[in-house]
């Protein structure tokens, strides 16, 4: 149907996704040597129009600053000749200084991190390639009302529409268009002034999201039993939580994490105080449900678990990411769980693509 070029790629995932929407990806962007391979290494089978994955830093193209690469080599790199256009740009900029973990850091509350300029990247491209239409995803707190993201996402506004595009934005959380994760991301769908104006996906599912009923689809959300499901894996090394607190992890029921030893629940012999810790420290899976958020690094006892009180296989982060069973990932297993850690859901991606490529 079209071409795009994919900025911050990753391990693919949204370029799974539009792939599976009819747009193709002709050529990635990211600095991570693992992912780039990641991507390669499936380009036969799942990226079938790629040209190339160039690994480079966008933070020179970002800040005008230093040598690094061009939009110009993007463009070239993905066969775009004097005057031809991709018909899409997507890409998710690295979200450090707005990830809603980190605003109990005072530098990252007061706006300062450098990584926010990584937007302007996207945006500098956006306005140099000239695109028909674009995708852009974010962590949701870039949306939050303080010092850090309110101006930002206020600048990453005004960067489109300098660059000459409408725009929309909304909040979607994966669960709620099929995937077995409950994962909130921020999307910004564009198009040239003069191009319709996609819309935004309504969404398919519905239930609860962190205390909350959310209304939604016809479907209940899918659950992580659902998509478990005759899924077949072999142990992995170190997947036995240990240190000072693994041993708890066989007690806590699935899905509660360590309030479970707290006196306000009613522990005979508390270890934690109420609200002491991060949501998903010893936090398990529950089978009735989809996943919470799954982290790029997470910490020794940050969750989710699985149920049977192990971390979770590759296989089955596979299948909460909705990524194919037979996708295959570069480098060693920390690596694997940052690159999907910090991907987008293709299914997800695939209902944004579609709304593109319905006005295309």
């Amino acid at each position: 149907m079209g071409s795009a070029i994919s900025l911050f790629s990753g391990t693919g995932g949204l370029d799974l996704g539009i792939e599976a929407a009819g747009f193709h990806t002709v050529v990635a962007v990211d600095w991570d040597e693992d992912s780039a391979d990641t991507m390669e290494k499936n380009a036969g089978e799942y990226f079938s129009g790629l040209n190339e994955v160039l690994r480079a830093d966008l933070y020179p193209l970002a800040t005008g600053h230093g040598k690094g690469i061009t939009t110009k080599d993007i463009l070239r790199a993905g066969g775009f000749g004097q005057g031809s256009k991709p018909d899409l740009l997507v890409g998710g900029p690295p979200c450090v200084a707005f990830s809603k973990s980190g605003f109990w850091l005072d530098w990252k509350r007061d706006g300062i991190d450098p990584a926010a300029s990584l937007l302007q990247a996207y945006t500098a491209t956006l306005a140099e390639a000239k695109p028909r239409f674009f995708i852009l995803e974010n962590v949701y707190a870039l949306t939050f009302n303080n010092k850090a993201s309110r101006p930002a996402f206020e600048q990453l506004q005004k960067e489109i529409l300098d660059a000459g595009y409408q725009f929309r934005w909304q909040v979607l959380n994966a669960a709620d268009y099929g995937v077995a994760q409950a994962r909130p991301r921020l999307f910004i769908v564009g198009a040239r002034k003069g191009e319709p104006l996609p819309e935004i996906p309504l969404p398919t599912h519905y239930g609860n999201w962190e205390r909350r009923k959310k209304s939604g689809g016809s479907l209940p959300h899918v659950t992580s039993g659902d998509v478990f499901e005759g899924l077949v894996t072999d142990s992995e090394p170190k997947e036995i939580v240990r240190g000072q607190w693994g041993h708890l992890l066989d007690e806590i029921p699935p899905g509660d994490n360590y309030l479970y030893y707290t006196a306000k629940r009613g522990h005979p012999n508390p270890v934690f105080e109420w609200r002491s810790r991060y949501w998903s420290f010893l936090l398990k899976l529950n089978p009735d449900s989809p996943s919470p958020t799954i982290q790029a690094q997470p910490g020794p006892n940050v969750g989710p678990f699985h149920w049977e009180n192990r971390r979770l296989r590759v296989p089955e982060l596979r299948r909460l990411f909705t990524f194919p069973d037979d996708f295959e990932f570069v480098g060693k297993r920390s690596s694997i769980q940052s690159q999907l850690g910090n991907s987008v859901p293709p299914l997800l991606a695939q209902q944004v693509a579609a709304e593109v490529a319905a006005v295309v």
